[in-house]
């Protein structure tokens, strides 16, 4: 019983020291120009970043609102194309219908990069705090 104690004893005046190893990334040819085209686009690739501009240019069409079928809404889109019958008698509404629907669909644009975004974020978050 007396050596059980004196183990104890010893045990607890020492320290313990936990090592976890890091995972070293590689180094690879042209790892530099990847990180560079990732910050450059907000690492959402060359089309995720081109998406709002590219919605915006489609939007600007009149009359068949496809900034908003370009986002994959496509019930707002055939909502603001029945909604522009009886607004196109007044002129002044549909002009801003029309104004709504380019800042809809550049909006919408942007709301699906960030989530994809914050959804690489989480992604990288929840590898690093994973154990091998």
């Amino acid at each position: 019983m007396c050596k059980a104690l004196d183990m104890l004893n010893k045990m607890s005046d020492s320290e313990i020291t936990v090592q976890i190893p890091r995972r070293e990334s590689e180094e690879k040819k042209g790892n530099l120009v990847r990180v560079i085209f990732a910050q450059i686009t907000s690492g959402v690739g060359f089309w995720g970043s081109l998406q709002p501009i590219i919605a915006i240019l489609v939007a600007f069409i009149p009359f068949l609102f496809l900034g908003q079928h370009f986002n994959r809404s496509h019930q707002k889109g055939f909502d603001f194309t029945l909604l522009q019958l009886p607004l196109a008698l007044t002129g002044v509404l549909w002009i801003a219908l029309y104004l709504w629907s380019i800042f809809d669909a550049w909006n919408e644009a942007q709301k699906y990069i960030l989530n994809k975004i914050n959804n690489n974020i989480n992604m990288n978050i929840h590898q690093d705090t994973i154990i091998d």
